[in-house]
């Protein structure tokens, strides 16, 4: 085993515990909560040590190195998850590479999608991006604005919708994160209460390295961990 590997199998046997334990503190099992790799900042041979530590499903945040790994990583039994920001350009060849894309912002994205993912007759997974914080910085639908993009959403024949995906205020700590994260929890459970037929919200992508316990608490089912993975022993 090399030292990468080492290290990676240690931090992910770490980041387990730390979710194991916020799972107990909120009375929910670990086996309900998946852990995404976030391998943006490393390279190639980094991010294949994560695969053979055992975790599988890695997110990238740049489409271009998303299709470069997914390529490079072809046979390595990978579930790809987009978790960053996605121009329309290039949803062709993400739809074809991804299992699973967080990072779903606008309803023009939306349409592309549906488009693109007709053409090579594939429904496409994906989450909704909430702007939890309304910070105009960040992309998302704004809370007030999801209910007309549900309705939207209802005329897509090749998108299905698994839940929502936030990122906390970049300031205000760990205590704003979990309000944060509470409230994307209490949107989904409004919106639980009508919703199309191609939409389930079972998904709540929250939390990474610094807040996922507080994520964990507040019900997050995925959480997006990268810093944390590499941190040398």
């Amino acid at each position: 085993m090399t030292e990468d590997q080492q290290t990676i199998t240690h931090n992910i046997a770490r980041i387990r515990e730390r979710m194991a334990e916020a799972a107990h503190r909120a009375g929910r099992s670990p086996e309900n909560i998946s852990l995404i790799a976030v391998t943006k900042y490393v390279d190639i041979a980094q991010t294949r040590s994560v695969a053979l530590a055992g975790l599988r499903d890695l997110g990238e945040s740049r489409p271009q190195m998303l299709w470069e790994k997914s390529t490079m990583l072809e046979g390595e039994s990978i579930r790809w998850h987009l978790v960053g920001h996605l121009q329309r350009n290039k949803v062709a060849r993400t739809v074809a590479s991804t299992h699973l894309i967080h990072s779903v912002d606008s309803v023009r994205l939306l349409k592309e999608i549906n488009r693109e993912s007709k053409k090579i007759q594939r429904v496409t997974d994906i989450l909704l991006e909430i702007n939890v914080s309304n910070d105009k910085e960040k992309h998302g639908f704004l809370p007030a604005m999801i209910g007309e993009a549900m309705d939207f959403i209802s005329q897509l024949s090749h998108v299905r919708v698994h839940g929502l995906m936030a990122m906390a205020s970049r300031e205000g700590g760990r205590k704003v994160a979990q309000q944060e994260f509470a409230a994307v929890r209490n949107l989904r459970d409004r919106l639980s209460e009508d919703q199309p037929e191609n939409v389930s919200l079972d998904e709540l992508s929250l939390g990474m390295s610094g807040d996922m316990e507080e994520a964990i608490l507040e019900g997050a089912t995925m959480v997006r961990i990268g810093r944390a993975l590499f941190e040398k022993l």
